[in-house]
Parts: C-alpha cells; sequence; structure tokens
C-alpha cells in the first residue's frame, strides 16, 4: 500500500471513530460529563483560594486525561471488538497500525475538547486565570495525553470484555487519584503515599501541566517528568500494540505476564531514578512546614556567616529596657500590633510577614532599622510559644523559598518596595538572629 492510500485509510478511520464515539452515550459521559463533575467538584473543596482553581488546573486536567483515556479508549476499543467489528477491520488492506492511530487521534480529539471545555467553565463560573504559557500548555498536554493513551490501549488489549475495562481501569485512576498526586494534593498526602506517587504518572502529569498555569519558568523545570511521561507512555504503547486483538475468541496467553511486566517495569524504573536523584522530596503543605522541623534538622542550622548587629546589613538593637521612653518604637510596636498581615491566623505565614517588615526596613536603610528589628522579635515572642516559634524560624532558614513575603508596608511608614528576593534573604538572616537568640546560641 502506498503512503496515499495508508493516509486516507488513516483519515476515513479518524473520521469514523469520531462520529461513532459522538453517537455513543457512555463516550460522552466519561468523555464530558466526568470531567466537568470533577471541575464543580474541585470548585466546591477549594472555594476559599484565590484565584480559584488556579493551583488545581494541573490536577483537573490530568483527571479529564486519565479518564477519557483509561475508561473512553478502552472501552470503545473492547466494545467494537465485542460486536465484530475490528475482526472486519482486519480484512482491510490497512496495516494494523493505522488503525489503531486512527483511534488513538480520535481520542486525543475527544480528550482535547474535554479540557478545553473545562478550562472555558473554568473560566465563566470561577474566574480561574489562563496558562501562564499557553503554547508550553499545549505541548504538555499532548505528553500527558499521549502517555495515557498509551496506558488505555494496553488496558484494552488486557481486558476480554467492557466489565474488565471497568476493572482494570479503576485499578489505575484510584491509586493514582487517591494517593499519584492527582485527586489529593501531593502536600495533603502522608510521607509514604508521596514516595509512592513518584512511582506513577499522574504525580508527573500534574507536575508539568500545572507548570504552564502558574510557574513563570513554564516548562524548564519539569524535563524528568517529561521523560517519565514519555518511557512509560512509550512501554504502554508498544505492550499494548504487541497484545492487540482483533476478536474476543483469541486470548491472550501466558506470554501476556511477560509482556505486561515490561510495561509495569517502566514504572519501577521512573520511580527509582526519581529516587535516586532525590526528585521525590516530601512536600509539606503551604505555611505548615515548621510542624514537621525535627531538633536534629535545627541543630544544623550555623550562625557563623551572620552579619554583626551593628554591621550595615540586618541591624538589630540591644533588648530594650524601657521601650515608653523611646517615641518612635512605642509608635511603630502599636502599629505593628494592629498590623493586619501580622495578624493572620496561620502562624506561619504570620512570622513570615513580620520578618518582611524588618527586612524591608533594613533594605531600604531606615534610620530606624535596628529599632524595627528589635520591635519584631519583641512581637513575635509576645504572641507564639517558644517552641513554636522556634520551628517556625528554623523553618523559615531551612525553606526561604517556601510561603510568601510582603514586599512592601506603606501602612507601617515604610516607603520602599524592595524586590521579592532580597526580602526572602534578610527575612532568612533576621531569622537566623532571632532563632540563635532563641536557643543560646547568640547572646543577647
Amino acid at each position: 500500500m502506498n503512503r496515499a492510500a495508508a493516509l486516507s485509510g488513516l483519515l476515513r478511520h479518524f473520521l469514523l471513530t469520531l462520529q461513532l464515539n459522538f453517537r455513543s452515550t457512555q463516550a460522552l459521559i466519561y468523555g464530558y460529563l466526568v470531567p466537568v463533575f470533577f471541575l464543580l467538584a474541585f470548585g466546591s473543596v477549594f472555594r476559599a483560594d484565590t484565584p480559584l482553581l488556579l493551583a488545581q488546573m494541573g490536577q483537573i486536567l490530568t483527571i479529564s486525561i486519565l479518564g477519557g483515556a483509561c475508561f473512553g479508549l478502552p472501552t470503545a476499543l473492547v466494545a467494537e471488538r465485542e460486536r465484530g467489528v475490528w475482526r472486519r477491520y482486519r480484512l482491510l488492506p490497512v496495516p494494523t497500525g493505522i488503525l489503531v492511530i486512527g483511534t488513538l487521534l480520535a481520542r486525543l480529539v475527544i480528550v482535547a475538547s474535554a479540557a478545553g471545555l473545562q478550562l472555558f467553565l473554568a473560566r465563566l463560573i470561577y474566574g480561574t486565570p489562563l496558562p501562564l504559557h499557553p503554547g508550553q500548555a499545549v505541548v504538555a498536554f499532548l505528553f500527558v495525553a499521549l502517555a495515557f493513551l498509551g496506558l488505555g490501549l494496553l488496558i484494552a488489549a488486557l481486558a476480554n470484555d467492557v466489565p474488565a475495562v471497568q476493572a482494570l481501569g479503576q485499578c489505575l485512576f484510584l491509586p493514582m487519584i487517591m494517593i499519584g498526586g492527582v485527586g489529593v494534593p501531593l502536600a495533603a498526602l502522608p510521607d509514604w503515599a508521596q514516595k509512592l506517587s513518584g512511582f506513577m504518572p499522574g504525580r508527573y502529569a500534574v507536575d508539568v501541566l500545572q507548570h504552564c498555569f502558574t510557574d513563570p519558568a513554564g516548562l524548564r523545570d519539569t524535563g524528568f517528568s517529561i521523560i517519565a511521561l514519555t518511557v512509560i507512555g512509550l512501554a504502554a504503547s508498544l505492550v499494548g500494540m504487541k497484545l492487540f486483538r482483533w476478536e474476543t475468541a483469541r486470548r491472550i496467553g501466558r506470554t501476556a505476564l511477560v509482556w505486561l511486566t515490561v510495561a509495569m517495569l517502566s514504572w519501577l524504573a521512573v520511580g527509582l531514578t526519581a529516587a535516586a536523584t532525590g526528585r521525590l522530596k516530601i512536600i509539606l503543605p503551604a505555611n505548615t512546614g515548621y510542624e514537621r522541623i525535627t531538633d536534629e534538622q535545627m541543630s544544623q542550622i550555623t550562625y557563623e556567616d551572620l552579619p554583626g548587629d551593628n554591621e550595615l546589613v540586618t541591624r538589630l538593637a540591644p533588648p530594650f529596657k524601657q521601650p515608653g521612653d523611646n517615641p518612635f518604637v512605642s509608635e511603630f510596636a502599636a502599629k505593628t500590633a494592629v498590623w493586619p498581615p501580622g495578624q493572620i491566623a496561620e502562624p506561619g505565614q504570620q512570622v513570615r510577614n513580620l520578618l518582611s517588615v524588618a527586612a524591608i526596613a533594613d533594605i531600604s536603610a531606615d534610620l530606624h532599622e535596628a529599632e524595627i528589628g528589635r520591635v519584631i522579635f519583641d512581637e513575635l515572642q509576645a504572641h507564639h510559644g517558644r517552641a513554636q516559634l522556634r520551628g517556625i524560624l528554623a523553618w523559615i532558614i531551612l525553606a526561604p523559598d517556601d510561603g510568601t513575603v510582603i514586599t512592601q508596608a506603606t501602612d507601617l511608614g515604610l516607603r520602599r518596595h524592595p524586590p521579592e528576593r532580597v526580602v526572602r534573604e534578610r527575612s532568612t538572616l533576621y531569622a537566623k538572629k532571632y532563632l540563635g537568640r532563641l536557643l543560646g546560641k547568640i547572646s543577647d
């Protein structure tokens, strides 16, 4: 068969598959109703976030792709095989690969349209921003979709009937939803589940998609995730093609277990590589990492590199003997005590906000920067127990990029608006000075 005839056959089969899918109620439910259901469910669970659903779009789109690939595709293939459709296809003068590719392309269009519907509804209902990198989002979507379509093809090859598709699909779908970082955010999972998720493609799918929505660097730091999806998707696709069956009467033999082992070894290889390269570090919930800081971690913090209290950087006044004798200190302490960012309920973020004030004053070379540094230390000690404050300060030192920082505090009389990066650096230095005093490592 020449190339023109093969392309013509591919196009005809592609269009026919699309037509049959849009006639199927079951296909429409899996393809469109289920993704919309998950979108609304996430909107209800994360309704307090701002912007709403922006931090969950990677999960939402992954669920949509996963449902279409692990249920929609194999269900359609097996149902057609049971009706004898693929047995008739075998009589066509078209290679098997052409027909399978047509089916995969049709499913890719269906999954892509479902994802587009989710983006549209998220924007319409919740005002969710579009991806920061639209072009990269398309690339990420293709990597994820092709990887999961390979898994769907493998399920179709293994399943003897449609009920078996549901069972096999759930064996993939539920673990990735529950402990694979797809349905439940990684930060909310226990440590063992986070490590186990490194062996599942769902974690890497969420990673590449979410970077396109919220990371200014886009896909720059997702090379491993893209490789992981490619390895798992290729292995599943090759095994699925190897075990592909034209008719129901043909059963898979014992050799299928060998090929299935080959496919699963790709998951194992990805997970072990991720663990060996340090990519399975435990992810802590935002602003609560201090709760897991151990005394051993705290003891590893050093203070030799700190600038002196009277040097140009991170000046810090000695303890106030009579704060009321200094009008500026009294006034600034009163303002700080009612400053809204310093009164939020979440302890970790509250401390970061207050440290940001000391950092801004220091960066601005404020005339009272040393006194402001001391006021902030006193404010922190007044509102937090010693053990909790030690943990929070250690967390800020060990995880300086977690949480958020304040970059301007004009209501406290600080007019400068320094860069976030510098505020984080100075906040970490002040955290070290405060923690050193609490631990007796630095004399006060």
